[in-house]
């Protein structure tokens, strides 16, 4: 069984920041794609942030300078350092990832159960 954990939401005012964490755990043999989603009330999910294991990373237009992915690959883990957060922020933040694993070695896309992010207007 493999999962992905989230943690780090909250509240912030305007100009403040907040770090996400999505812990990914069970029988992995191996991830490959990480990313961020996040979903506003009445708007599609959109990507926010990717991060292939490779390091490489790609940002949405509307957070690029302000938001930082990066991945640990020795802890199965996944980060979003979110500065300079705006109204405009607020959603539920999704974890995605790309895992096999140990036990039929298919990729599966996985999500995690989504963490708050509300910055107040």
């Amino acid at each position: 069984q493999v999962q992905l954990v989230e943690s780090g939401g909250g509240l912030v005012q305007p100009g403040g920041s907040l770090r996400l964490s999505c812990a990914a755990s069970g029988s992995i043999f191996s991830i490959n794609n990480m990313g961020w989603y996040r979903q506003a009330p009445g708007k599609e999910r959109e990507l926010v942030a990717a991060i292939p294991r490779d390091g490489r990373t790609r940002y949405a237009d509307s957070v690029k300078d302000r938001f930082t992915i990066s991945r640990d690959n020795a802890k199965n883990t996944v980060y979003l350092q979110m500065n300079s957060l705006k109204p405009e922020d607020t959603a539920v933040y999704y974890c995605n990832a790309e895992i096999r694993s140990r036990s039929s070695l298919v990729l599966y896309n996985y999500w995690g159960q989504g963490t708050q992010v509300t910055v107040l207007s």
